[in-house]
């Protein structure tokens, strides 16, 4: 897309917006060595501004980049897998893949099958019994439910960073994104237990709005995926993600209506809950 029309107020906003992110950037940069950091990276719009921003401070300052991760869930849109693949490899990126890959298998490699809890290892079992469904002999096999949420994304994270020894992760949140993210701090740091590492997360874009970002990313030509031309403002699992307007997720009333209202509204309303087992 051509670069927008934005008058100088506007752009030197962005800017601005931008520069303090690249502040939180180099807060962790001071603390953390980079072979410590990771960035969770979904080739969604906020988490692909966060990666951009980053690069920029990187170059800048010659640093190297962090190691970037993705959770793939097995419910995944062919255009985000390929948009990962491809800036990947353009921006010379170490990409991580994380997959439950036990709850896949015991799925029959089917979304929707059925997986029978004792098919699965000792530690997923234990996963399910901390989140209350102890006495639950088979659940489906869905990405975007309360169980399919936290076998296939906070536990991934979660065994990600103990596997490698990750002492901070950068998560591309907005305030204005969802209720429970509305009072995030810029970076916080987590105790462990004996399910979570210890770890701190930095979350450098939380000032932007969905429309800084739009206006951000067509005046700096920042990428993004071809779904949010389709419509969709919203992405996460392929078979749950909705979209509910024709126009160009830019195009539509960002100021008046939930950016969220196309995701799965049970896994909304449960995301406080979501978020203390360790979902971002």
């Amino acid at each position: 897309m051509p670069k927008i029309e934005l008058s100088e107020e506007r752009v030197a906003e962005l800017k601005q917006k931008i520069e303090k992110s690249k502040e939180i950037f180099k807060m962790a940069y001071d603390r953390f060595e980079v072979k410590d950091q990771r960035m969770v990276w979904s080739a969604g719009k906020d988490s692909t501004l966060m990666l951009w921003i980053c690069k920029q401070f990187c170059e800048e300052n010659n640093l190297p980049m962090p190691i970037c991760f993705t959770i793939d869930e097995f419910d995944v849109f062919e255009e985000i897998d390929a948009m990962l693949k491809i800036y990947a490899e353009k921006w010379d990126l170490r990409l991580d893949w994380g997959i439950n890959i036990d709850v896949v298998e015991a799925s029959g490699w089917e979304l929707n099958a059925d997986v029978t809890v004792s098919d699965l290892t000792k530690e997923n079992q234990a996963e399910i019994d901390r989140i209350g469904f102890g006495e639950l002999e088979r659940f489906p096999f869905e990405a975007e439910s309360f169980i399919g949420n936290h076998l296939m994304k906070s536990v991934v994270v979660n065994k990600y960073i103990q596997d490698h020894d990750v002492k901070a992760f950068y998560q591309g949140l907005r305030w204005d994104e969802q209720p429970t993210r509305s009072e995030d701090p810029y970076f916080e740091d987590v105790a462990a237990d004996e399910y979570t590492p210890e770890q701190t997360r930095y979350r450098p874009i939380l000032h932007f709005t969905e429309r800084d970002l739009w206006d951000a990313t067509h005046y700096f030509d920042i990428p993004y995926c071809s779904l949010y031309e389709q419509g969709y403002r919203s992405l996460g699992a392929k078979t749950t993600s909705l979209k509910l307007d024709d126009k160009k997720a830019w195009d539509q009333d960002l100021e008046n209506t939930i950016e969220r209202a196309g995701r799965r509204q049970d896994k909304e309303a449960a995301m406080e809950r979501l978020r203390q087992l360790g979902y971002m």
